[in-house]
């Protein structure tokens, strides 16, 4: 019985070292793949401000960061000029980019049918906004990232 156990272990021995002798992927291909896992779309923490930043749990903070976001810009575009600007509207929309190095933009979106002068409404938004507050950009893998979005504003008239 003893050499049967031998000879079994010897075989065993000799068929695993098989497994053993698998080929590794090279670099490219393994980059590959994890840029694959990755999902772009999302971030693993929202930008914030140093308010929110107390807040334990993400969705907190998210919902922290959206609503200072949007009463600070709400607060700094309350102004005559804009209604006059866009006398026939109630609200726009601003496209908010939060870059990497923690620089912000605001940029109003409007529609193509509506006549306005383009250069007075960016001053207008670049002098009202001029003094916000910092923002912290958003990271992916630990990494600052661009980010953006898009929130309403109400023009009160």
């Amino acid at each position: 019985m003893n050499k049967k156990f031998l000879a079994f272990f010897i075989f065993f021995m000799f068929q695993s070292c098989q497994l053993f002798d698998k080929k590794v992927p090279d670099e490219k291909q393994l980059l590959n793949q994890e840029l694959k896992k990755i999902d772009w779309k999302n971030v693993d923490e929202w930008p914030t401000f140093v308010q929110c930043d107390s807040l334990a749990d993400k969705e907190s903070q998210k919902m922290c960061f959206y609503n200072l976001l949007s009463s600070q810009l709400q607060e700094k575009l309350q102004d005559d000029s804009i209604a006059k600007l866009l006398p026939n509207i109630d609200s726009i929309q601003v496209k908010v980019t939060i870059f990497s190095d923690a620089k912000v933009s605001f940029e109003p979106i409007l529609n193509d049918s509506l006549v306005v002068n383009r250069h007075q409404l960016d001053s207008v938004f670049q002098l009202r906004l001029a003094s916000f507050p910092a923002i912290q950009p958003a990271l992916k893998r630990g990494m600052p990232v661009k980010t953006e979005l898009q929130l309403p504003i109400v023009l009160h008239k």
